[in-house]
């Protein structure tokens, strides 16, 4: 009998989906809606740590776990992105002859750029950093 009943939930929750896409073809969507994806977005976090707090025992062990590990990479990112001129050394085979050492130093440094977009937006995002987009206004002629 549970299994007719989830079976009759899933079949209803796969109509509703269907029809909720159909009115959203057919009407779009609210005029706030990005608005309201934005906001829900900055509040997550909130809810996250209030999730931290409440959770008790192994649950929490694995969530904190969890987290830790996602801050981890997210400051690796940042770090990386916020080394975009890092002086590194070519592992070049020194020429035959004799040339002093100030020369060498300066023949094999080159810079290397590393740049992330990605890192870039997830950390605007993380930050609640949003910036409104100006539009770009054509220049009239005098004529």
């Amino acid at each position: 009998v549970s299994l007719l009943l989830y079976l009759r939930r899933v079949r209803e929750a796969v109509v509703s989906t269907q029809s909720t896409g159909l009115a959203q073809k057919r009407h779009g969507r609210r005029l706030d809606h990005d608005e309201k994806l934005r906001k829900k977005a900055a509040r997550s976090s909130h809810k996250l740590s209030m999730k931290a707090k409440k959770l008790h025992g192994l649950k929490a062990k694995m969530y904190n776990k969890k987290r830790h590990a996602e801050k981890i990479q997210m400051k690796k990112a940042i770090k990386m992105h916020e080394e975009k001129q890092t002086k590194a050394r070519d592992s070049e085979n020194v020429q035959e002859g004799a040339v002093p050492a100030y020369l060498l130093d300066r023949e094999t440094q080159t810079r290397a750029k590393v740049l992330s977009n990605m890192v870039k937006q997830k950390r605007k995002e993380k930050a609640g950093k949003w910036t409104v987009p100006i539009p770009k206004v054509k220049a009239v002629g005098e004529d």
